[in-house]
């Protein structure tokens, strides 16, 4: 650093800052030095300014400090990330946000809840300090009776609470709370969240306050964001390589069930030992895609839509009921590709599919296992659909059956002889959600 003298003496003015070693709180000074010349032009002496700019000083550190706060909130390294699941992620950032509220922002009562969107409720991510019935209190983002958290969320705007005992909105977090103040996380916008802090004193919150955990309430909600992207990050990969290890097994179990089911109906009547044997490796392969599937829905649970929530959502929230779930599904359809979308479809619904390329296949399995519905295509290669849908009709007559079609020529008008014998659904290729879902839970 040049001589702030020397440039003074040079004709410009300048400035430093000193921090005053023999002051009780080492308080920092600022000396602005102006230059004085002479008629002649010549600088003949210095005038020197000084100001006290400690507030500023310590302001601009605590801004530095809270930013580099947000900077280390969800950050991790490569290594780190390849080693951490989305529940360790969400623990890291939760440990990071209670030492930092403590240790920078000096708040000891802190409430975090996160916003599901889809029911408006604001679930707890963390607490510390709340009592056990304010920490499991149901909130939602309404204007009324849902305490200032409530308030803040739906209107999206801070609320200095100033006396607890006086405030329409105060519903009481800490057992010896007089003040509070509540601000929203918000990304680009949106709210995401909410941050509570409470203090024991009347007026225990001012605009400084206000000013900071605003600004830190905005690196808690980037940091939300990075690991919701971290999150659909790891879910969409895990949840294509499930879906990818699921089309590959899916058939091949298929047709080693399909086989097997029909050598069951052959030799249960001669040759009953090898019949129960047959039926142990059948138990076995369903086993391997029950197994696919548990491990599916550990890593990336679906949702009613069938898609795969994420934060802030997963965090608090987790996957809803499926529609399908606990329902199983017998799919009699030629083609492969068809066959491959229907374990995709009736998985992503909670459904357990299986299949058959043929009738003799399809009521082979249909004999050796309880199925809550059949999609029957309207060709199959080795038998009338017609006469198909009789026999499965007739043989459980509690199953809903229903006739698949791609629009192609119903040459044994199979789909008009089955209504007329009471089929209640038609599906069209490629299936849609919403008409598998009817024709499943449609009592026949």
């Amino acid at each position: 650093m040049s001589d702030p003298f020397a440039v003074a003496r040079s004709g410009q003015s300048t400035s430093f800052q000193l921090v005053c070693t023999i002051c009780a709180d080492h308080e920092y000074v600022e000396i602005r030095l102006r230059p004085a010349a002479g008629a002649d032009g010549v600088v003949h002496s210095v005038v020197a300014l000084t100001r006290n700019v400690t507030p500023e000083v310590e302001q601009q550190k605590r801004l530095d400090a809270l930013h580099q706060a947000g900077r280390d909130l969800a950050s991790l390294e490569p290594d780190q990330l390849a080693e951490m699941n989305l529940p360790t992620r969400v623990e890291l950032l939760k440990q990071n946000l209670r030492r930092t509220i403590h240790d920078l922002l000096h708040y000891d009562i802190i409430e975090v809840r996160l916003l599901d969107r889809r029911t408006g409720e604001l679930k707890p991510l963390l607490e510390d300090g709340m009592t056990p019935e304010a920490a499991g209190r149901v909130l939602y983002a309404l204007p009324e009776g849902n305490g200032v958290t409530g308030f803040v969320a739906y209107t999206g705007l801070s609320y200095l609470c100033s006396d607890a005992s006086n405030d329409p909105h105060y519903i009481l977090g800490a057992a010896d709370a007089r003040s509070s103040m509540t601000v929203p996380l918000k990304y680009f916008d949106e709210v995401i969240g909410t941050l509570n802090v409470e203090s024991p004193r009347v007026n225990g919150f001012g605009e400084n306050d206000l000013q900071f955990t605003e600004l830190f309430s905005k690196e808690i909600a980037n940091a939300l964001h990075t690991l919701d992207l971290l999150s659909a990050q790891q879910t969409t990969a895990a949840s294509k390589t499930i879906e990818e290890i699921n089309k590959e097994i899916a058939l091949p179990v298929d047709d080693l069930l399909a086989a097997a089911a029909g050598l069951v109906s052959r030799l249960a009547p001669n040759d009953p030992a090898a019949a129960t044997e047959l039926k142990s490796i059948m138990a076995a392969a369903r086993r391997v895609k029950a197994g696919v599937k548990k491990v599916g829905e550990e890593y990336c649970p679906i949702t009613a839509e069938g898609s795969r929530p994420t934060v802030p959502g997963a965090l608090v929230a987790g996957g809803a009921a499926v529609p399908l779930a606990g329902k199983r599904v017998l799919v009699i359809e030629p083609d492969e590709r068809m066959r491959k979308q229907a374990h995709l479809l009736l998985g992503r619904l909670g459904a357990e599919c299986e299949s058959a390329g043929t009738a003799a296949a399809g009521l082979a399995l249909f004999a050796d296992d309880p199925y809550d519905a059949v999609f029957l295509d309207i060709r199959p290669p080795d038998a009338s659909a017609y006469a198909t849908y009789c026999q499965l009709r007739d043989a459980r007559p509690t199953v809903q059956v229903a006739m698949t079609t791609g629009f192609g020529y119903d040459a044994g008008h199979s789909i008009v002889k089955a209504r007329q014998d009471g089929m209640q659904f038609t599906l069209f290729k490629p299936f849609r959600p919403e008409q598998v879902v009817k024709a499943v839970l449609t009592p026949p």
